[in-house]
């Protein structure tokens, strides 16, 4: 099994030529750990990949899941596996080991991305700046698998980069409207969306920490993130409506009570929308929100 991180060699590779999202049946096999990652690997492969995506639920919570056999399947018989790392779907390294293969290329974002530590946010996708780069690393595994289509890899490499112009311009306008704007998130989902837009995010570590790791805050981390809301010292409140709890509905609900705007976002894609289209639908409800 062949492990890939983005680098020089790959970029000179591509160059070169050298149950979810399903595309082209005969196609090439690719597992993604998410409905995000099968999106971009399909947007890039077109008719030459068939895309099988394991957590694609919008409305499930993707830290209770757990794979089954059909998931271990089709890891097995894969050519390609494009999973985020960092302990967010550890389960992968799991259904990859169970059948190890040494034809398997294994794309990781945190590798690509080079993120690392038990700290680390792992929701990666929501790197907007940095999405160019994971799409890169996924191509150059296709076109290590698949050489006779590196062209079309590459073609659709160009497509899905070219598709992120709407969602980095959109970034670069709150950035520039309101840049330095505080905001809290009930957990770190669109951590990397806050840093890229300029926002700052007040909300207490040891409250967001704690529901990430699906663990009941302490009554000081409740507290003080209750305070930050009752006080307005928040333009918005970013809400994982995908991880719902008790203590959860009552920060929304808090947030609602002091006026403050509610932005709810998603750990994994949409049916029926793109990377882009989703990313940018969140981004546009949070520069609303921003002006409210």
């Amino acid at each position: 099994m062949l492990r890939m991180v983005l680098a020089c060699s790959l970029g000179a590779l591509l160059l070169a030529g050298c149950g979810g999202t399903g595309r082209a049946p005969g196609g090439l096999p690719v597992v993604a750990s998410t409905n995000v990652y099968g999106d971009i690997v399909a947007q890039i492969g077109g008719a030459h990949v068939s895309v099988t995506s394991i957590l694609s639920d919008p409305n499930a919570d993707p830290h209770l899941f757990e794979p089954g056999t059909e998931n271990a399947l089709a890891v097995a018989r894969a050519s390609l596996v494009i999973e985020n790392g960092v302990g967010y779907d550890a389960f992968m390294s799991r259904l990859e080991q169970a059948s190890p293969s040494r034809r398997r290329i294994v794309v990781t974002a945190a590798a690509v991305l080079g993120v690392h530590g038990r700290d680390a946010n792992p929701h990666l996708w929501y790197d907007v700046p940095s999405l160019p780069r994971i799409a890169a690393a996924i191509a150059a595994g296709l076109v290590l698998r698949d050489p006779a289509h590196a062209a079309a890899y590459r073609s659709g490499l160009r497509r899905f980069d070219a598709g992120l112009a709407p969602l980095d311009r959109e970034v670069a306008a709150i950035r520039a409207s309101d840049g330095e704007a505080p905001v809290a998130y009930t957990e770190p989902v669109p951590g990397y969306l806050i840093a890229a837009a300029g926002l700052r995010n007040l909300a207490p570590a040891g409250f967001t920490r704690a529901i990430e790791d699906g663990t009941e805050p302490s009554p000081a981390a409740v507290a003080a993130m209750s305070a930050l809301l009752a006080g307005r010292h928040v333009r918005v409140l970013l809400y994982n409506s995908q991880a719902v709890s008790p203590i959860t509905t009552r920060i929304r609900s808090a947030a609602r009570a002091a006026g403050i705007p509610v932005v709810g976002v998603t750990e994994t894609l949409p049916a029926h929308l793109t990377v882009q289209q989703w990313l940018l639908a969140e981004a546009r409800a949070l520069q609303r929100a921003l002006a409210r």
